[in-house]
């Protein structure tokens, strides 16, 4: 994992230079430094998400013809699978194309985690503030910045005005996963499953609460970058339904032609 630990590192230290160099303003070029390396990391991966987006139009318009297979399967699984299977093959869809950007973020979040939970002040020992390429300087500049009066590197259990930074950080962050995932769900068919439904279920409401929870053990930085995340998310969410019409047909429909 050092290899991400360097390289959330070197983004977050890199953005940072950049808006010191026109605020002139420590703290909130740390903070800017970790809006903007959402920023980096959306952009990076928007072709991603246009697949995604596509991946799942196409599997809703291809619900009837996979109910047909599960009437005419019934009680086959094996069939089933194979029908379906060939059925994706042909009209090139992947079920797993929407759990792509997830998984790749996966290591985003848990190298920034890592990284800010690192920036500790109590930390002295050159070799230890000098890890994943920072240098001794970046390093105390980091690890006392702050966010209204909340050192990006605390969490809620610091207390006094970081236990209300990050509060108001974690509401966001909770409001903001809900409304990403409702609004992402809406872009996918239910279908009879029961398991489907509560995994709908589980994944609009029990995502969110679980984070009411969790939240209380993540550094500011990362509530901020994980609500800002959320926000490009509802954003670029908008923008493609939006666009529906102008986005160019779902992978497979030519072979339809």
């Amino acid at each position: 994992m050092s290899i991400f630990y360097s390289g959330i590192s070197a983004l977050l230290i890199f953005w940072h230079s950049v808006w010191e160099a026109l605020l002139g303003v420590s703290d909130w070029s740390w903070v800017l430094g970790i809006v903007f390396l959402v920023v980096t990391v959306r952009a990076a991966l928007l072709p991603l998400y246009v697949r995604q987006y596509r991946s799942q139009q196409a599997m809703q318009r291809l619900q009837p013809e996979i109910r047909e297979l599960q009437q005419k399967h019934k009680g086959d699984a094996m069939a089933l699978g194979t029908e379906v299977s060939a059925l994706y093959k042909r009209e090139r869809v992947s079920p797993y194309a929407s759990f792509v950007p997830l998984l790749v973020q996966i290591p985003v979040f848990l190298a920034l985690f890592h990284v800010l939970r690192h920036l500790r002040p109590s930390i002295t020992d050159p070799a230890t503030q000098t890890l994943y390429g920072w240098t001794a300087t970046q390093f105390h500049d980091a690890s006392h910045a702050l966010l209204l009066g909340a050192p990006l590197a605390s969490s809620f259990s610091s207390g006094g005005v970081t236990m209300i930074v990050a509060a108001v950080l974690i509401a966001a962050m909770v409001v903001t996963t809900f409304l990403t995932t409702r609004l992402s769900m809406r872009n996918s068919t239910p279908g009879d499953d029961p398991t489907q439904r509560l995994m709908r279920l589980l994944m609009t409401y029990g995502v969110p609460l679980s984070l009411l929870v969790s939240g209380v053990i993540f550094p500011v930085g990362v509530l901020l970058y994980w609500t800002t995340q959320n926000v490009f998310a509802l954003a670029q969410q908008a923008w493609l339904m939006r666009g529906r019409e102008k986005v160019s047909p779902p992978l497979g429909s030519r072979s339809s032609a």
